[in-house]
């Protein structure tokens, strides 16, 4: 491991991070317990008690083998314009509240985004698009999300990933994708009592939704809803309330540099997330 500068703290810091070590946002110590198989990721999901504790155990797993030799392998590599940047190298926390009214899913964090950053949608132009209309949105106090330690706080919302590490060329195996699921549902499981609306980040993240929803048991529309910018689903909890679907295409660089997604498209699905989320919610 090569040891250098946290681009905000300055404290040096090995690459891939050791839990506990310090790294802002940290939510693992060296006493974290660790999954090794996706037996012991559903055992640890399970078990948890809190989004933050499925944050922290999601963030020191190594159920997938491929996925943990590519993460680490990026850290210690690093692109080059980051060669002066530790790397987180692990697998990404949820990021937001613990009691979200709004539910963002994408797909996987980035090799040079929130593997360097150790943060979801952070350091790369991804972040730059949904963060910037999160603020635009209300939903975020600041619209930039740069690194770990710049202060950044969500209103009324939770971001997550159905697959929690870096995968090679941006595509999980679909058996990383399974293993993943338990660390997804485990939030889902602990959030229902808050969320109002789920926000999927493309067709990945829409289908992902839609499964571990049938999972927690709410009803799924049949045939199912299918994936489009601004669909909508409304989905039946069983707890005498209906959580709304909402589908926008990914904030990916092929996306929005190619003009598949606007700001203008991303602001119209967000100001309809905000709506759904903050209707009848305590002022923040």
């Amino acid at each position: 491991m090569t040891e250098l500068p946290h681009p905000a703290t300055g404290q040096p810091f090995a690459s891939p991070v050791p839990p506990g070590s310090g790294w802002p946002g940290d939510l693992a110590d060296a006493t974290t317990p660790v999954a090794h198989d996706p037996a012991q990721v559903r055992a640890l999901a399970r078990s948890a008690r809190t989004p933050d504790e499925v944050g922290a155990r999601s963030s020191v797993c190594r159920a997938c083998p491929r996925l943990v030799a590519w993460r680490e392998h990026v850290a210690l590599t690093r692109r080059r314009m980051f060669a002066h940047e530790p790397y987180w190298g692990r697998p990404i926390a949820g990021l937001g509240e613990e009691h979200p009214r709004a539910l963002v899913v994408g797909l996987a964090p980035a090799a040079h985004g929130g593997n360097r950053t150790g943060r979801m949608f952070t350091g790369d132009s991804s972040g730059d698009w949904i963060i910037g209309g999160l603020h635009r949105a209300g939903l975020a106090g600041q619209p930039t999300s740069v690194h770990a330690a710049d202060g950044l706080r969500l209103r009324h919302t939770r971001i997550v990933a159905p697959v929690r590490c870096a995968p090679p060329d941006n595509k999980p195996l679909p058996s990383e994708r399974d293993a993943c699921t338990a660390w997804l549902d485990a939030e889902l499981r602990l959030v229902a009592g808050d969320v109002r609306v789920l926000l999927a980040l493309g067709a990945f993240a829409w289908a992902s939704a839609l499964t571990a929803a049938r999972r927690a048991g709410w009803a799924v529309p049949r045939p199912q809803p299918r994936f489009g910018h601004a669909a909508e689903a409304v989905l039946a909890t069983g707890a005498g309330r209906d959580v709304v679907l909402v589908g926008s295409y990914h904030v990916s660089r092929q996306n929005t540099s190619t003009g598949r997604l606007t700001r203008a498209m991303l602001d119209d699905v967000l100001r309809r997330v905000a709506d759904l989320a903050t209707a009848g919610a305590p002022a923040q």
